[in-house]
């Protein structure tokens, strides 16, 4: 069994490790998990048929472009609009690929003990293929959030960086962090917020788990903010892949 990540400047990834612990643990000695580090989609085919792949984890920036090159999207992969997770069978040597996402299943089991009452809204910095997950999972919670983007304003619930004031910050007490600034190597990048505003009572997610502390989690816990950073969710996306890899 051969499985894999897909995605552009991945060497810090922990999935590697993280899958081939794994497979010592279970005495799985068949079974092997490969960096494919691209630069767009235009090998993916060849690579699962070389490699006679199993299944795939992917990231960033290939969470909403591979769709169109599946065979098959699950029903939730399609209402979030992105895939991190496919399952490759096999059939008359040719592969049929299928979709899913595992990201908001790994969000919503993470964040869950560390959420209270006075977390009902939500900032969600970014609007990638991980913001959507994450997005949805909030949906599924019962947490309201807005987008919080540096490009043009997608819709109603969508504010710019330059709109984050005293106002903004103490109506969204939770702030998940999307992008992938403050990932290492550039690990001193962190978001433009107004961090001074920033309180006891705010809990900052940042999905980055690399480095275990990013400059946005070191501010806001300056600032007497509550803490999380991607990685258990990382542990629960992939156990959640490696079901869907097994069934």
């Amino acid at each position: 069994m051969k499985f894999g990540l897909i995605g552009h400047s991945i060497s810090h990834s922990f999935s590697k490790t993280y899958f081939e612990t794994k497979f010592s643990a279970l005495q799985l000695s068949h079974a092997t998990y490969q960096n494919f580090d691209i630069h767009d989609l235009d090998t993916l085919k060849s690579i699962i048929v070389d490699h006679h792949i199993s299944g795939l984890n992917i990231t960033t920036p290939f969470k909403e472009t591979i769709i169109p090159l599946l065979d098959e999207v699950d029903e939730t992969a399609k209402q979030i609009g992105a895939v991190n997770c496919v399952k490759v069978i096999w059939k008359n040597n040719a592969p049929y690929l299928i979709g899913y996402n595992t990201d908001y299943y790994g969000f919503a089991q993470s964040i869950k003990p560390f959420l209270e009452p006075i977390h009902q809204q939500a900032l969600i910095l970014g609007t990638g293929g991980a913001s959507k997950a994450i997005a949805f999972a909030l949906k599924n919670i019962g947490i309201d959030y807005y987008f919080v983007t540096s490009s043009e304003k997608k819709a109603s619930n969508y504010f710019n960086y330059e709109d984050l004031n005293n106002h903004v910050l103490n109506a969204f007490k939770l702030i998940i962090q999307c992008t992938p600034i403050g990932m290492f190597p550039q690990i001193n990048d962190c978001v433009n917020l107004p961090y001074e505003f920033l309180t006891a009572e705010h809990l900052l997610v940042d999905l980055i788990y690399n480095p275990e502390e990013t400059i946005f989690l070191k501010k806001g816990k300056e600032k007497g903010s509550m803490t999380m950073n991607g990685l258990n969710m990382l542990k629960l996306q992939a156990d959640k892949a490696w079901q869907i890899w097994n069934t």
